[in-house]
């Protein structure tokens, strides 16, 4: 047999690998398609708390408005801007019917790592849970359907359980904030061992990427908590003392619905 000839021969292939035993190459995951903005638009505006946080900017934009005396009492548009805001606050009500049903599934949903954990979890979602659940009753009671005698004091036992929810809420996501930071570390320092044997660490970069997005979330979450806090605050003290000025509130007022806007824009 020519030399030539036996050494370019291509080898027989193996019997031993079927289709089954073959390996398997790493699939690459399909590219992701952006939305659009009409299309994300679309999925925002149909949760409630879309169009409930869009009617919070439009409200409380009003407020600033008409608390920093730039239109005149007197004129036709403020009197009118004044029964829009009005208007407004009432159907933002009819937006909270059932929702107290969202706090009790995130408590049943929960996990508890400590007793302090379990008490101020109950405080968050027992305390905001009520606030959904009496807000019902001041609606309807505005809307004309119940008897409005008792509307100061449903609106006393609100703010009272909203500013409590507030309490629990702020210290729950406190401690989130505390976990996300050591998670932080310890992808820092896995990192830097990475550099110094000179292996690869793409995925570590995008986890510490990610976490330092829903860390910045999770801030402007406590931010909103305090606006809505003091606005709480506001309506248990029947708007006075400093911290009750008009001008004050409607900010916060705005700067929470302004935040709330992001997270859920964010998230659908």
């Amino acid at each position: 047999m020519d030399s030539k000839t036996s050494t370019t021969t291509d080898p027989s292939p193996d019997p031993t690998i079927t289709p089954l035993t073959a390996p398997k190459l790493p699939s690459r995951p399909p590219p992701t398609k952006e939305r659009d903005f009409l299309t994300h638009l679309e999925v925002y505006l149909a949760k409630r708390d879309g169009v409930d946080k869009l009617l919070k900017i439009s409200r409380y934009a009003s407020k600033i408005i008409l608390a920093s005396s730039v239109l005149p009492e007197s004129l036709i548009l403020a009197q009118r801007l004044k029964k829009f805001e009005s208007s407004v606050g009432l159907s933002r009500k009819a937006f909270r019917l059932g929702k107290f049903v969202q706090d009790i599934n995130a408590f049943r949903n929960s996990h508890f790592d400590s007793r302090e954990e379990l008490i101020f979890s109950v405080i968050a979602y027992g305390g905001e849970g009520l606030y959904y659940f009496v807000e019902q009753f001041v609606w309807l009671a505005k809307a004309g359907l119940i008897d409005d005698k008792h509307l100061k004091y449903l609106g006393k036992i609100s703010a009272w359980t909203e500013l409590i929810g507030y309490v629990g809420s702020i210290f729950l996501k406190f401690r989130d904030l505390k976990k996300l930071n050591e998670e932080e570390i310890c992808l820092e320092s896995t990192i830097d061992v990475a550099v110094m044997r000179g292996i690869g660490y793409e995925q570590e970069e995008e986890r510490i990427r990610k976490m330092r997005e829903k860390k910045l979330m999770k801030k402007l979450s406590i931010v909103q908590d305090f606006a809505d806090g003091l606005m709480a605050l506001a309506d248990i003290r029947d708007a006075k003392g400093r911290l009750s000025a008009p001008i004050l509130v409607s900010s916060a007022g705005l700067l929470s619905a302004l935040i709330s806007t992001q997270k859920n824009w964010t998230s659908c």
